[in-house]
């Protein structure tokens, strides 16, 4: 636990040696919200409608929490893994007593923990400036699920980032492709863009079979009380379930990589 605990540390005082990088980051998650928040902010200009079972309050709440939620689940330094991988560093860490899987979680959550404390901050100043109506939860039980949800949205997209990096134990000079098309499909189909539900009811019904809902539709929901507590209890279970096949599938996935690593460039 120990050396873990020391990679935390490590990872959480990198972040700010590449400072523009991480400005970047931030700044595009803004400025999104930005465009997303003036687009709902148009079509809810009277506040007394009603689009697709949102009012304004609970749909700019959903805007809101994007910046937090992205913060939690999306930012991930496992983006790296596969750079790793192609490289032949990779074979660094094999030789070592550590865990490949938990050094890079490690790592990720000390990337969500500096970036959910400037999430917080960003999003405190965008409401003094925007001043938007907020849908505050208190029912005790959506709450606590909606902890859950986040969870496993974060285990959910680091499997899932993990299992894209691991395909340049194939094709080594296809590095960063694999998880650039992850990150297209996380914010279109896991809610980033515009809330799932204003889509028909049977793509709605496509979707909930794949682990993208799940990364921020879903907790989002959860907190904004649009699912009753025995759905909001289904999801939470549906998400646990795609964390226990993605594990399977990481872990045949890394051995069967593994026999054909070739450790190019080492």
């Amino acid at each position: 636990m120990d050396k873990y605990i020391a990679i935390f540390k490590i990872s959480f005082a990198q972040e700010f040696v590449y400072k523009l990088n991480f400005l970047m980051w931030r700044l595009r998650n803004v400025m999104q919200v930005f465009l997303v928040f003036f687009l709902w902010d148009a079509i809810f200009s009277d506040p007394r409608s009603s689009v697709f079972g949102y009012n304004r309050s609970t749909i700019l709440t959903y805007v809101f929490g994007l910046i937090i939620v992205r913060s939690v689940v999306l930012s991930a330094r496992s983006v790296d893994v596969a750079g790793e991988v192609s490289r032949g560093d990779l074979s660094n860490y094999l030789i070592k007593p550590i865990s490949y899987f938990k050094y890079w979680l490690t790592r990720d959550l000390s990337s969500k923990t500096l970036n959910l404390l400037f999430a917080v901050f960003e999003a405190s100043v965008l409401m003094v400036i925007l001043k938007p109506p907020f849908y505050l939860q208190t029912h005790f039980v959506q709450l606590l699920l909606f902890a859950l949800a986040i969870f496993i949205a974060i285990l959910l997209f680091f499997l899932l980032m993990f299992l894209f990096s691991l395909f340049p134990l194939w094709y080594p000079e296809q590095a960063w492709g694999a998880s650039f098309l992850l990150f297209i499909f996380v914010d279109f189909l896991g809610g980033g863009i515009f809330p799932l539900d204003v889509l028909p009811a049977n793509i709605q019904s496509v979707l909930y079979l794949t682990p993208f809902p799940y990364l921020m539709f879903s907790p989002l929901q959860i907190y904004l009380g649009k699912f009753a507590t025995p759905l909001a209890v289904e999801r939470v279970l549906l998400g646990s379930l795609w964390v226990a096949i993605l594990v399977f599938v990481v872990g045949k996935v890394w051995k069967l990589g593994l026999k054909v690593y070739r450790s190019e460039g080492r």
